[in-house]
């Protein structure tokens, strides 16, 4: 095992909890440090929404690199906008489906 354990993001759409729920755990089982969004349900306020979004740039921030779950190509406006966060602060970004790239 390294020094320091690489530090993974997950991103992608809450769409797809069960798959990142599935990277999630194939990368801390590799020996990786992995931070994801916050599974917060569905009667959250917009308020929480923005904090949640805002946590989770800071998660992009301490990560090693950013790993985006998008099954079929998905990619939603949240995680279009994390995706330009992680390459604008020089995060390395990946995908699940890599030649899968649209939006909503």
């Amino acid at each position: 095992m390294p020094e320091r354990p690489e530090i993974v993001c997950i991103s992608g759409s809450m769409r797809f909890v069960e798959e990142m729920r599935a990277e999630n755990r194939d990368l801390t089982f590799a020996g990786a440090i992995v931070l994801a969004p916050t599974e917060a349900g569905e009667s959250i306020t917009e308020e929480q929404k923005t904090t949640l979004d805002a946590l989770h740039l800071r998660k992009i921030d301490l990560a090693d690199r950013v790993l985006v779950v998008n099954p079929g190509g998905y990619i939603g406006d949240s995680t279009s906008r994390e995706i330009a966060y992680a390459r604008a602060t020089a995060k390395p970004v990946s995908f699940t489906d890599p030649g899968l790239h649209e939006s909503r």
